[in-house]
């Protein structure tokens, strides 16, 4: 690049960062607590309520509308998406194209991904993943786990490393939990399924078939002990 070149490019990248600088300073104005103006990139329209607060190495894209009482945590990405009063979304968390409702945790390192609609007193936790799913009231996924596709009724626990299994290779298929299921670690649900209000999956089932109202589901293999079995020693090879 000549050097006159090089100097335009400098010259339209200090406007570019100067219109976005008075952008996060237009928002400060308003009430907004930011923590470092420099290092909040707005590449859209911010919408923020009373008392909203937002760390550092922050992006925001599209248009996204946070509530009254909102914390966004450090090095998190917000694209097209709807914050209500009082959530917190914690750090490194990504939300797309989605909505989350009141009083809700996300993260940190929450995912959601496009058509995911979050209700009121949620709690999404660290590596947590949902996909074009339906999270109603005072559901609780707190630790590495994937919901695709789905609906969740109220109150629902979703135990640490569940999945919901929606694609069967051709097909994007649905999983359905009802009202107060408790479904333990490790599961995996196999859609199309209905979990029914109330019912209890055991830790580590994979779960084939709808499961009945109010009752324990489990599905694993018996726990073998092989007598007789010598652990096979290895030797490093020094050669």
């Amino acid at each position: 690049m000549k050097n006159n070149e090089f100097v335009k490019a400098k010259s339209k990248a200090r406007k570019e960062r100067e219109v976005l600088v008075e952008k996060v300073y237009e928002l400060i104005a308003g009430g907004v607590m930011v923590r470092d103006p420099e290092r909040l990139d707005i590449r859209g329209t911010l919408t923020c309520g009373k008392n909203v607060e937002i760390d550092i190495n922050v992006v925001i894209e599209g248009n996204v509308v946070l509530g009254d009482s909102v914390f966004v945590g450090a090095n998190c990405i917000l694209k097209n998406c709807e914050i209500g009063n009082g959530t917190h979304i914690n750090s490194f968390s990504l939300i797309e194209s989605s909505t989350v409702g009141k009083d809700c945790q996300v993260g940190p390192y929450g995912r959601l991904r496009p058509g995911t609609l979050i209700a009121n007193g949620v709690q999404i936790g660290n590596f947590v993943e949902i996909k074009n799913s339906k999270i109603d009231s005072k559901c609780r996924i707190n630790h590495l786990s994937f919901i695709g596709d789905s609906v969740l009724e109220d109150e629902v626990t979703i135990g640490a490393g569940t999945i919901t299994c929606n694609h069967d290779g051709i097909d994007v298929n649905k999983t359905i939990i009802g009202k107060g299921a408790y479904i333990g670690s490790g599961c995996n649900l196999v859609a199309p399924i209905v979990i029914n209000h109330g019912s209890t999956i055991g830790a580590g089932s994979t779960i084939t078939h709808d499961t009945p109202s109010n009752l324990l589901t489990i599905a694993r293999s018996r726990q073998n002990v092989v007598k007789n079995w010598k652990k096979i020693k290895i030797t490093s090879d020094k050669g």
